[in-house]
């Protein structure tokens, strides 16, 4: 049977016990919610050497904190891809290493755990990353295999109880999210969220994360976010987007932008609103708007460009039409 239809009835199961009378799937101390948030959408036309500079440009908005810690970039590396399009291009990655370094961090170190293809040797080769990583002498973790540490989950929106997290990530200064702008064929849309499914390890929870998946998408990411005790940031890849069926099988969508913030909830309720599509809508985005992040327009100052300077519709699955602003 094809793991679509064998997980399209837990998928479509009925979602979120957190509406109604019902009391919320989250403890008091889990609320991180700031009373505003800060996005910056930054243009990026092309793939290229200049992004570094138009990433530090974006990054000094911000004023990090990060002279002498530890940063790690989680890219989005799903699997091979020929059309270039799957995973976040490896000059956003080669932008962000270098940017980090100019502002003095002690150790940058791209870290990601594909959830499809168990060869990351093959992945890194072919994507242009190895190449990255050689130039830059950056140091790569595979977070499928990486020691791990056992954390209670801090909501409960799934039955998990607790999460096996990598130590490079727990042991991480700043931790990056870094995915491309695309849709999604269970999610809706993925984006920096959806991004940390890649730091549960395949080695405790199978591929492609089927634990997660079983448990629900939306209850998932939530649980993950909620329960990352690091410091997160988000720099989203939206210099070429996907369409469509995404995550592996849409068409390119052109977007010229980088979206960058220190809530990742605001970063992935502004990248929606980029791609035509109302974040509250979106179950996870939603939820964790709640406690976690903002998703409000009116609670998230853009830094940089307007949302309207760079909104586009992207094209969605018939069954997600509900989600168009």
């Amino acid at each position: 049977m094809h793991r679509r239809t064998l997980l399209k009835g837990a998928l479509t199961a009925p979602l979120l016990h957190a509406c109604g009378a019902e009391p919320a799937p989250w403890p008091r101390e889990a609320y991180r919610r700031e009373e505003r948030s800060r996005v910056a959408i930054v243009p990026a036309r092309e793939y290229g050497p200049r992004l570094a500079e138009v990433l530090r440009s974006g990054l000094a908005l911000f004023d990090l904190p990060v002279h002498g810690k530890t940063i790690v970039l989680k890219p989005n590396f799903v699997e091979y891809d020929a059309g270039g399009i799957v995973n976040t291009h490896p000059s956003v990655i080669a932008a962000a290493i270098d940017a980090f370094r100019r502002l003095g961090a002690r150790r940058v170190t791209v870290a990601e755990g594909p959830g499809h293809d168990r060869d990351v040797e093959h992945i890194l080769t072919a994507s242009g990353l190895h190449d990255v990583l050689r130039e830059y002498r950056a140091r790569y973790v595979d977070l499928n295999y990486d020691d791990t540490r056992r954390l209670a989950l801090r909501s409960r929106y799934t039955s998990l109880g607790a999460l096996h997290l990598p130590g490079t990530i727990l042991d991480a200064d700043l931790l990056v999210s870094m995915p491309k702008l695309k849709t999604h064929h269970w999610a809706g849309v993925t984006l920096s969220m959806k991004n940390f499914f890649g730091v549960v390890p395949g080695a405790v929870y199978g591929w492609p994360k089927n634990a997660l998946h079983w448990a629900g998408i939306h209850e998932s990411i939530l649980d993950i976010n909620s329960t990352l005790p690091v410091k997160t940031f988000a720099i989203i890849d939206g210099v070429v987007g996907m369409e469509g069926n995404g995550p592996i099988q849409g068409d390119a969508k052109p977007c010229g932008v980088l979206v960058l913030s220190d809530d990742v909830v605001a970063a992935d309720a502004t990248a929606a609103r980029l791609m035509g599509i109302d974040p509250g809508r979106v179950t996870y985005i939603e939820q964790a708007g709640r406690f976690l992040g903002n998703i409000a327009e009116e609670r998230i100052v853009q830094m940089a460009d307007p949302i309207e300077t760079h909104r586009t519709s992207f094209r969605l699955l018939p069954p997600f039409a509900r989600l168009r602003a």
